[in-house]
């Protein structure tokens, strides 16, 4: 059990991909702040923004395997058709949720002032869920660039 969790920790391609992740993660905090003029402590786990930390784990993770298991591997054809797939979920569909509960939440807050219910911010849908095509891009670059760093 020690061998099995001592390797996955050693793991290239994990490490590489957890490490875009948290920079990424990081990065998105940060222009928030700057943006927003606030702190907003949930950007550090949470959903959409700039850049996108989908984006940027799947394609360092991609990256990463072809360097690990070659550019000509199976494996390496899997990595990059997934990381493919996750970055047009997160700028197609998830962003029309998004979308979707900006309209909601609108709606409901017209009706909250019709005197028609009073819900908690914890009841309102999540707005921040999905990414417009350039946060999907840069979360790539920066996924691109933390497997080139992590790899020499």
């Amino acid at each position: 059990m020690l061998t099995m969790i001592s390797e996955i920790c050693g793991n290239k391609i994990i490490q590489t991909g957890a490490v875009a992740w948290v920079i990424s993660q990081v990065i998105k905090t940060i222009l928030h702040l700057i943006v927003n003029k606030k702190i907003v402590w949930e950007r550090l786990v949470g959903d959409g923004g700039m850049p996108s930390s989908h984006s940027a784990t799947v394609t360092s993770v991609a990256v990463a395997t072809g360097f690990t298991a070659g550019w000509g591997s199976p494996v390496f054809g899997v990595a990059v058709f997934m990381a493919i797939i996750v970055m047009h979920d997160a700028r197609g569909v998830r962003r029309e949720t998004g979308k979707q509960a900006v309209v909601i939440n609108d709606m409901i807050e017209l009706f909250e002032k019709m005197g028609a219910g009073n819900l908690t911010p914890e009841q309102t849908l999540k707005e921040f869920v999905g990414h417009t095509p350039m946060q999907v891009f840069a979360g790539g670059i920066l996924g691109l660039v933390i497997a080139l760093i992590m790899h020499m």
